[in-house]
């Protein structure tokens, strides 16, 4: 057998009717230490995995990147530079799908460093390679005797269409979806979940994840079928034995004072100096400990002991540290208008959170042009979202935009994405930047409500308001707290992030990550959605307090755009020759005129009055002649012996018989009119041909 097949094993799995994926190891890629090639369709993703040495961190060093190739398409990447550049926002938010189930799957303690590389190297039209790097990022991982898991994980895509669920749908069917998510799990339990919908129940939701972790074990099983064949029996991770004697010591130092402020109920401008303070006194109190790595470590046994305390007191007081029951949000304000020139503004403070949103419109000129595996095309709606380091009261460099920005502000769009109006009734490029003023968690979630008001403030109509929530989860055995607007201390410190976001009638988008090994049973779950969904309606009645609908007219600092429709058969009529007819309607004017080939025409100008103008030149252009009908402003185009040739439509032209210029006999017709004066004609008939016989005489009173 050739090198290329030395140790080659694949295995075809049916996740569902119809739905074939196949797993591919031992033949690409084998000097990484676990490499895997998932297919479905024409499209296939490469993964490798390796790892290296331990590093000095205090967080398990993964790092994950993917890569779509234009060559995996049979393409060339547009624009100047024929290759692949940075990574697009698609390719980021693929990583953090394959990061966010991956690194939660190492064991507690685990320091080695771990790079997971994917790379498209085949794409249809039909196949979202995504959901495919997820599964290859897992089968790498999984099926290499290195790396220390012990169970494997997979993913799906799953959407709703007609009613019926559909497992790793084609781009077609996720088009037409009211429902789509994407997950991932291990065999017993859920730890990723991210999508959006079109205002669907939460019964739906659930339902979906329950279709989606069907397919996902028998993934699973395929992935263990393989790891059988193939004798691998993993690495076993060995965490340090703990230091009892020294844990007792940073326990007895720290507990007590830990437990009394997480019941002070204090915000985070109190909490979290009080928690320094804590530790100042813990670290000098041990200052007899010489042996730096004994120190690291009790300042590390000083974390444990403040995630305990934490927990301790919301399970058995049902007090957060802020003060709030479990499923209590915090007070909200909202202002909108607040910026002078922007198109729309809005302020959004939950609690220490503040999002500062604008929404800024534009024309079809605006639209954000993508160079994807699917060819070019272009996008009239973005949401972008920015952390700057002062929302937290830190000095960090700043630079290009972060992947969790990238994350947040796609979850934030998609979740306004379904309550806008169709670009047919609304023709504008909408732009909606969220800047995070403040944070204490949720900032995300605040964009999305921010963006909403920013959005109605611009005269945008949507179809409604949309709020989102964060849920958050602590769970020690069988004592649970479901928490309703977590902060940041409880999103750390605690079991799950859960994003919901909707409108009064249903969910648009969500974002789950969940940390605990055995999964969350469903009635935690639908727990979960019930008081997210209380909590959400409570930001909708404050928001609606303060601008209960869209306002009726957009700003008088946004650009003018309107838009009609022309019959197919006239767009080469507007254009002309070289585009000589729109480029001239453009210059008359002063606005900007785009036709598509459906006939659909958008006019944008700064001024309305250009707008209009042009509006009306083209109404004119697609008018037909009209026997009987007389049109006052005819202009004289050119003169012969036996007659004018006059404009009396923009673009159609008609002959005045020089026995029709006046009511008397006309000797030259330079007796009566001249190139360029404007004459009322009078339309006196149209022949077969569809030429245009015209009368001025037939004007001429008395």
């Amino acid at each position: 057998m050739g090198l290329l097949n030395d140790t080659k094993r694949e295995i075809s799995i049916e996740i569902a009717p119809g739905k074939v994926i196949s797993i591919q190891v031992g033949k690409l890629a084998k000097q990484a230490h676990g490499s895997a090639v998932v297919r479905m369709g024409d499209t296939s993703v490469m993964v490798t995995a390796c790892e290296g040495n331990p590093a000095a961190f205090d967080f398990f060093p993964l790092t994950v990147e993917y890569r779509e190739a234009a060559w995996a398409a049979g393409r060339i990447p547009g624009g100047y530079f024929k290759r692949e550049g940075k990574p697009s926002e698609k390719e980021v938010l693929t990583c953090r799908i394959i990061d966010r189930p991956l690194r939660p799957a190492f064991p507690d303690g685990y320091k080695n460093e771990v790079q997971v590389i994917g790379t498209v190297i085949s794409a249809d039209d039909k196949h979202d390679p995504d959901v495919l790097g997820l599964v290859g990022g897992a089968a790498a991982i999984w099926l290499s005797q290195r790396f220390p898991i012990t169970e494997a994980i997979a993913g799906v895509r799953v959407v709703l269409v007609d009613g019926e669920y559909i497992v790793n749908p084609t781009y077609q069917e996720t088009e037409r979806a009211d429902l789509e998510l994407v997950m991932a799990a291990s065999e017993k339990s859920i730890s990723m979940v991210e999508g959006g919908a079109f205002e669907v129940p939460e019964d739906r939701l659930l339902e979906a994840m329950e279709v989606g972790h069907a397919a996902i074990r028998k993934i699973i099983a395929g992935l263990n079928q393989l790891k059988s064949d193939m004798g691998i029996v993993k690495n076993v991770y060995t965490a340090p034995v703990k230091d009892e004697a020294l844990y007792a010591r940073v326990k007895s130092l720290v507990e007590a004072k830990f437990l009394e402020t997480f019941r002070g109920k204090h915000p985070k401008t109190v909490l979290y100096p009080a928690l320094d303070a804590i530790k100042v006194e813990a670290k000098a109190a041990l200052a007899d400990i010489e042996d730096a790595a004994v120190l690291k470590t009790a300042m590390g046994y000083l974390d444990e002991v403040k995630r305990d305390a934490m927990r301790e007191v919301i399970l058995t007081d049902g007090i957060r540290p802020d003060g709030r029951a479990t499923d209590e949000t915090r007070p909200v304000e909202t202002e909108v208008g607040i910026l002078p020139r922007s198109h729309g503004s809005a302020l959004f403070q939950r609690g220490e959170t503040l999002s500062m949103v604008t929404a800024t419109l534009g024309t079809r000129t605006d639209e954000q042009r993508i160079d994807s595996l699917r060819g070019e095309t272009f996008k009239n709606y973005m949401l972008h979202y920015n952390f700057p380091p002062y929302s937290v009261g830190e000095v960090k460099r700043v630079g290009t935009t972060g992947r969790r920005e990238i994350g947040h502000g796609h979850l934030a769009e998609r979740s306004l994405a379904p309550v806008l109006p169709v670009p047919d009734s609304f023709p504008y490029t909408i732009r909606v930047v969220s800047e995070i003023l403040e944070s204490n968690g949720s900032s995300s979630m605040a964009s999305v409500c921010g963006g909403s008001l920013a959005l109605m403030d611009a005269g945008v109509p949507i179809k409604e308001p949309v709020a989102g929530i964060a849920m958050g989860l602590i769970a020690e055995g069988d004592r649970i707290a479901v928490l309703s607007d977590i902060t940041g201390t409880e999103d750390h410190l605690g079991d799950m992030d859960f994003k919901i976001c909707g409108t009064t009638e249903g969910i648009t988008g969500f974002q789950m990550d969940i940390k605990l090994d055995n999964g969350l049973p469903k009635e935690i779950m639908k727990k979960a959605l019930d008081q997210a969904r209380a909590g959400r309606e409570s930001f909708l009645a404050a928001m609606n307090a303060v601008l209960p609908e869209s306002r009726k007219q957009i700003s008088e600092f946004a650009p003018a755009i309107l838009s009609l429709k022309i019959p197919e058969d006239k767009i080469r009529e507007l254009i002309g020759p070289g585009g000589k007819v729109i480029r001239g309607i453009q210059e008359e004017s002063g606005a900007t005129v785009n036709v598509d080939d459906g006939g659909n025409v958008t006019i944008s100008a700064v001024v309305r009055k250009a707008g209009q103008k042009a509006y009306r030149m083209i109404q004119e252009m697609m008018m037909e002649a009209e026997v009987g009908k007389t049109y006052p402003n005819a202009k004289v185009k050119s003169i012969t012996s036996f007659g004018a040739f006059v404009e009396f439509l923009p673009g159609k032209e008609g002959l005045v018989h020089i026995s029709e210029l006046e009511n008397r006999r006309v000797e030259k017709v330079e007796d009566v009119v001249a190139l360029g004066d404007q004459i009322s004609v009078k339309c006196i008939g149209i022949d077969g041909q569809g030429k245009v016989r015209l009368s001025r005489k037939a004007t001429i009173v008395g």
